[in-house]
């Protein structure tokens, strides 16, 4: 008997991808009841957040549970870039109205998150720490399937509805970090272009980024077989890009180079782009939440983990933040720079997967960072890190935040270290 056996391999042959059942279009939201209902789901928590709830959208979906016979509630505590704290708040609610038998999320990836960690942690044993990644926490994995979770995204941006994943603040570390296992990952998505009609401009720029930045960095993430083999029980969620991940990618950046700039200049009217866009958000998830994303992420959490008193327009001004597709793209151009050498015709495609018509630059390095300056500017994104309170002298305190992010750091195409990341923020600190 001949040919190579898996045990002799040292280079990685096998690769993962996954994702929930989607359910896509107008007037979605409207049969939530009935797919619930499909799974034996007799009494549902509703997740989301007092702005949506101010839409009315979660009420909406709950009359739709409850004309199938299934008792929903509505909890609309959730925090807008959620924390440990506010993770832990939602849990203790949930516990105290006794078992459920589903959740639906109505928002936008905080709402998503939060009852993905809800979901984990009234299905399993153990505290928060216990599931969130290393080093951080301890990185532990569910034992036992979750309950049905229905993900309904409000805004295009993180594609959380696709992803086996949820991000937060630590405070007490003042550090973002998340779980990932694929047992979080919705038992459904079901995306409703209209419920993003009346997104502010400044947020749909803020979530559209989010989605550029999933998109490119998966594409340009680590391929799969060159990482080392890993054994069945090593398997982690980012494998690297491989070939279905690419499908995706390449998909969302098409429709974020027809529709992006129209969805924030036109998107009240524009229903198009608004489908067009929350499409690329639920297909960049699709490929991301299997490829993995790297630098740009890596130092996005820190930013927006150590904000001082940014308050961005378009968002609530009862505190200070930084939206998490603001604080991923400031460091986007700079950190495709570093990435390039080690997969230069990948970088070069997605810049030509968004935009199109933009005329070759001398400097081949230069394409793909001068396509996401030339569209930041254009839809209002802060020019670098400085536009939202950091300067070179806070560079320090940041890279700890980002070198924490391994899971991450793990799928750049280039080895990358504190003295690479020092260098990627300090030339962050303005793009234009």
């Amino acid at each position: 008997m001949s040919g190579n056996h898996a045990g002799d391999l040292t280079e990685e042959t096998v690769f993962t991808w996954g994702a929930p059942p989607l359910k896509f279009g107008a007037g979605a939201c409207d049969e939530i009841g009935f797919d619930l209902a499909q799974h034996g789901a007799r009494r549902v928590l509703v997740i989301t957040d007092p702005g949506v709830l101010a839409l009315g959208i979660p009420h909406r979906v709950a009359d739709s549970l409850r004309r199938y016979g299934v008792t929903a509630e509505v909890f609309d505590g959730v925090h807008v870039e959620p924390s440990d704290a506010s993770f832990a708040a939602a849990v203790e609610y949930a516990e105290s109205q006794g078992s459920w038998d589903g959740f639906v999320a109505v928002g936008g990836g905080s709402s998503i998150d939060t009852a993905k960690a809800v979901n984990l942690l009234t299905s399993c044993p153990g505290e928060l720490m216990d599931y969130v990644n290393k080093p951080v926490g301890r990185g532990k994995a569910p034992d036992r399937p979750l309950k049905p979770l229905v993900a309904v995204p409000t805004t295009a941006g993180t594609g959380a509805e696709s992803t086996a994943m949820c991000v937060l603040d630590v405070l007490s570390m003042k550090v973002k970090t998340g779980i990932s296992h694929w047992r979080l990952r919705p038992a459904l998505a079901v995306v409703d272009p209209l419920l993003t009609m009346s997104l502010p401009p400044e947020v749909t720029a803020s979530a559209g980024m989010d989605i550029v930045c999933h998109a490119v960095e998966s594409y340009t993430a680590q391929w799969y077989g060159r990482f080392e083999r890993r054994a069945p029980e090593e398997r982690v969620t980012y494998c690297g890009s491989n070939p279905v991940s690419d499908l995706w990618c390449e998909k969302a950046m098409s429709l974020i180079a027809k529709s992006f700039r129209r969805a924030v200049h036109e998107g009240a009217d524009d229903v198009r782009a608004r489908t067009d866009m929350i499409m690329a958000a639920t297909f960049a998830g699709m490929g991301f939440g299997n490829a993995g994303v790297h630098i740009p992420h890596a130092n996005g959490y820190p930013v927006a983990g150590m904000v001082k008193d940014y308050r961005p327009r378009g968002y609530p001004q009862d505190e200070a933040m930084v939206p998490h597709g603001q604080a991923v793209s400031l460091t986007a151009p700079e950190a495709f720079r570093f990435s390039f050498p080690a997969a230069p015709e990948r970088h070069l495609r997605a810049a030509r997967l968004l935009a199109p018509d933009k005329e070759e630059l001398a400097d081949p390095a230069e394409q793909l960072p001068q396509v996401l300056i030339d569209l930041m500017r254009d839809i209002g994104i802060p020019n670098g890190i400085g536009a939202v309170g950091y300067g070179e002298s806070d560079v320090p305190a940041l890279v700890p935040g980002t070198m924490k992010q391994q899971r991450l750091l793990a799928t750049c195409p280039r080895p990358v270290g504190e003295e690479e990341i020092t260098r990627i923020l300090l030339n962050s600190v303005q793009n234009w």
